[in-house]
């Protein structure tokens, strides 16, 4: 056996080694859970139908922690703004801060209105349910993790919610125009987050990296985006962060982030102008500035998700520990501290021990990010809920952050096209004189800033009409030159994986939801 095979097996055991250590320590959390909640509801009835609850709640938890956080810290992670490790500690503090300070006391039963649970008049109908439905929801999104592909948590509880209560009650009991919204929005969600990236970047592109002197351009635009930055964020939390310990109007949200704004602008103007006097006027000068505000988005984005998104884990928990102390089926159940704390240590533990495979995905294997274009997508990340919210359509963070991620992507590729295409009809135009003077053409081209690009242009087709009556090329071998490789930016396996993996969240969940719940009814059932 040559030393080439025994280093490759020699790496395959490591890696078996180090999922043997997360399986297990994963394991370890589900036991401890047990005993946890054992300990402290052994007067409740049912108790040991709550442990078991409680273990697959942390299952659950686990499986968010290691999905849907990536998109939080992935951009960051991917531009080099953070490391991967100093990404999943910042994540893990504040998600596991959201959850326990902004979690908020009192959680729907019924995540999103999806049935009715009125027509549910058995309790112990509907604890099977709800941890069908927890159960289903966690198992799809434990294998939408093995595959890569980031998938949304909320969709996956509505799905497993929609299939167990169908298997409970029929169709009836469905609330058909609330599924048209969650379909809706698979839709409007990435495209909007797509849409917004792409915006601010083309921004950024056409106000500081096309400018002569993008250091200048920087010192006077930087300032403003970390600004608006900063109003974006502030409104965001106050208006879903904070939404459950303190309740307030859009117009309330907005004036305080824009106070928040004016305070940020006048703090980062003379930082940013005493920084660039050390800088060159480069792309990845420009690209260090945005590293401060990247981190900042990382943490605040981690934090109203642990706030709004640990319902998706805790919420059928609570709605089953609510169903045996009370004995009856409410739309709404108080969320105890055990609750909270099972789903914070477990959304943490998740993003450590698996987050790293899915922050990689969407930080650099979708497409090549640096600080401004991540910078873009944390923007565009605040921007579409608060947009969507005013506009009352149901928005999916992961469907966001990853369209926005797209966004990027493709933009890149359309402007990279759109150049080569010039630069090839510049030769084109040129193909008659020396090479030195196509040279200097394209290399005062590139410097020119976009106005002049313009003029030059202009100037170029003008000229052209003249030359072209005189070329010795065809029409046909004229346009050939003008036909550019399209040079792609953006993985489009990965693409068609997720877009793949989005359509079947909601119709697989509630399939094994519905097989789960019958798997269950019987067992308890003498």
């Amino acid at each position: 056996m040559d030393l080439k095979n025994i280093n490759q097996i020699e790496e395959a055991s490591t890696l078996t080694k180090k999922d043997l250590i997360r399986l297990g320590l994963a394991v370890i959390f589900m036991i401890f859970v047990s005993l946890y909640v054992g300990n402290i509801t052994d007067q409740v009835a049912g108790h040991n139908l709550l442990i078991v609850a409680a273990v697959i709640g942390g299952y659950m938890a686990l499986n968010i922690g290691a999905n849907d956080v990536a998109n939080n810290v992935g951009p960051a992670v991917g531009s080099n703004a953070l490391t991967l490790t100093g990404a999943i500690i910042i994540a893990a503090i504040f998600e596991a801060s959201g959850a326990i300070i902004a979690g908020g006391e009192v959680v729907s039963t019924i995540k999103d209105g999806i049935i009715n649970p009125e027509q549910i008049k058995n309790t112990d109908t509907f604890i099977w349910l709800m941890m069908a439905a927890l159960l289903a929801a966690a198992l799809w999104l434990n294998i939408a993790t093995a595959l890569n592909a980031p998938v949304s948590t909320t969709h996956s509880i509505v799905g497993g919610i929609l299939g167990s209560g169908i298997a409970a009650g029929g169709t009836s009991i469905v609330n058909w125009p609330v599924l048209v919204q969650i379909i809706t929005s698979w839709v409007v969600s990435p495209i909007l987050g797509g849409f917004f990236a792409a915006l601010f970047l083309f921004l950024i592109k056409r106000k500081i990296t096309y400018q002569p002197d993008m250091l200048t351009a920087a010192n006077k635009f930087v300032p403003l985006l970390v600004s608006f930055m900063a109003w974006a964020f502030s409104t965001y939390l106050i208006m879903k962060g904070l939404k459950n310990i303190w309740k307030v109007d859009v117009i309330t949200a907005t004036t305080l982030g824009l106070a928040i704004a004016i305070a940020t602008y006048f703090i980062t103007k003379p930082l940013i102008t005493h920084k660039s006097k050390a800088l060159e006027s480069t792309k990845a000068s420009v690209n260090s500035l945005f590293t401060i505000p990247l981190i900042c988005s990382a943490a605040l984005l981690s934090f109203a998700h642990g706030a709004n998104d640990v319902a998706n884990a805790v919420g059928p928990l609570a709605a089953i520990n609510d169903a045996l102390v009370s004995h009856d089926v409410a739309s709404k159940a108080s969320i105890p501290l055990w609750v909270m704390f099972v789903g914070a240590v477990g959304i943490s533990l998740g993003l450590a021990l698996y987050g790293p495979k899915l922050i990689r995905t969407v930080g650099s294997e979708i497409t090549e990010l640096d600080k401004m274009r991540a910078f873009c997508i944390a923007m565009s990340a605040a921007i579409t809920v608060i947009f969507a919210s005013q506009l009352g359509l149901p928005i999916s963070s992961t469907h966001t952050a990853v369209g926005a991620v797209f966004g990027v992507g493709f933009l890149r590729e359309y402007l990279k096209h759109s150049n080569a295409k010039r630069m090839e009809e510049i030769r084109a135009h040129h193909e008659h004189d020396a090479p030195e003077k196509i040279a200097a053409f394209l290399n005062e081209f590139k410097k020119a800033s976009i106005d002049k690009k313009g003029l030059m242009l202009k100037e170029l087709k003008q000229q052209a009409k003249i030359e072209q009556e005189h070329s010795l090329l065809t029409k046909k071998e004229r346009k050939s030159l003008k036909k550019v490789y399209r040079q792609e930016l953006v993985k489009r396996s990965h693409l068609y994986k997720i877009a793949a993996a989005w359509l079947i969240t909601v119709p697989l969940s509630a399939l094994l939801a519905g097989i789960l719940f019958f798997t269950i009814r019987g067992i308890m059932l003498p």
